[in-house]
């Protein structure tokens, strides 16, 4: 019986005999994640109904102890995998490129996390036509690492703060504290309008929808909508206005820093939208005549920015302040503006 020990898929897969049992050494890779998620990715080919059979029958032991479907690994356990008529093929060696796309934009960086300045324009993921993301690329730029996933999503014209988890019990602890409302994320963000509030709380019933050309949307719920679309989630938001502005031209604008309290698809886009301050340059919920205009002032992407992130470091629980500055592109728009009010 031959002992192997377990690497992240896309590093080094697993060739598994179909006459002897395989004996696999969980590592960080695979650390924290239940055992049936990992028999799938190790058993590449092998149906999901083959996998839930072994584990029911006790096939399938982690350090020699029968186990369920739901067992979560722990580092160092030996998890035997019984004879499988399934084989995995080692990937061809893949070097990084000489030029990082990415390596500049980094805020902070230790073994359990990575954190960038996700650039306005780079989607975080690939899909619907695009072939790489920014996932996709960190992990083209560093085949020899392990374990490297989103810990959550920016939209593709946001810029700003955007976290990456570099080992598994990072990224559950990460998304515990998410969902516990235990990170303070901050966006800046300019809208077409006079904003007069100083501080202003927004809660809504948001619902999704996909467009006929099958492109997802949000829209608030209203009479008219309720029950039309997917099931409701609510939305919550604390807007504290920073400034407002005149241009002779455009008109007046607010810059405003938002701090979510949920974290929804395209919240603070469709929230704003809905109270009448749309996003400049949003190319979904926006003032579309508007953006065209603003290209013409040199603003080609939209305002919204993930500016800053308070949250405990996911294995220390040392504070952490993630901090990505205004981008130049932004802060040259603002100076073509004249200030109203002061902050």
């Amino acid at each position: 019986m031959n002992t192997i020990k377990a690497q992240q898929t896309q590093e080094k897969t697993q060739q598994v005999s179909a006459l002897a049992a395989a004996f696999l050494t969980v590592d960080e890779a695979s650390e924290g994640q239940r055992v049936d998620n990992f028999l799938t990715k190790m058993l590449k080919g092998v149906p999901k109904s083959h996998v839930y059979r072994i584990l029911r029958s006790g096939e399938v032991r982690v350090n020699k102890k029968r186990i369920d479907a739901d067992f979560r690994l722990s580092l160092g356990d030996v998890v035997r995998i019984p004879p499988t008529r399934a084989t995995q093929t080692a990937p061809v060696e893949t070097a990084a490129p000489a030029v990082s796309k990415l390596n500049h934009t980094i805020i902070y960086e230790d073994d359990a996390m990575l954190v960038i300045d996700k650039p306005a324009g780079f989607a975080v993921h690939g899909g619907s036509g695009i072939s790489r993301g920014v996932i996709e690329q960190l992990r083209l730029e560093r085949p020899k690492a392990k374990f490297l996933e989103l810990v959550h999503r920016l939209d593709r014209e946001t810029s700003g703060v955007l976290m990456v988890a570099k080992k598994r019990s990072a990224l559950v602890a990460l998304h515990e504290a998410i969902r516990n409302n235990q990170t303070d994320k901050r966006y800046l963000v300019l809208v077409q309008g006079e904003w007069t509030a100083p501080k202003k709380r927004v809660v809504l019933d948001l619902q999704r929808y996909l467009l006929p050309n099958g492109e997802r949307r949000v829209n608030v719920v209203t009479d008219a909508s309720k029950d039309k679309y997917d099931e409701r989630q609510s939305s919550e938001t604390l807007f504290r206005l920073l400034k407002n502005f005149h241009h002779p031209s455009l008109g007046n604008f607010s810059l405003l820093e938002a701090q979510l309290v949920t974290g929804r698809t395209h919240q603070l886009r469709v929230q704003l939208a809905h109270l009448g301050f749309v996003i400049v340059g949003d190319d979904k919920y926006g003032d579309f005549a508007l953006n065209k205009t603003l290209q013409k002032h040199g603003l080609k992407r939209m305002f919204l920015h993930s500016a800053t992130t308070k949250i405990r470091h996911p294995l220390t629980q040392e504070k952490l302040e993630l901090t990505a500055t205004l981008p130049t592109e932004l802060n040259q728009f603002l100076l073509k503006l004249t200030p109203t009010a002061p902050i």
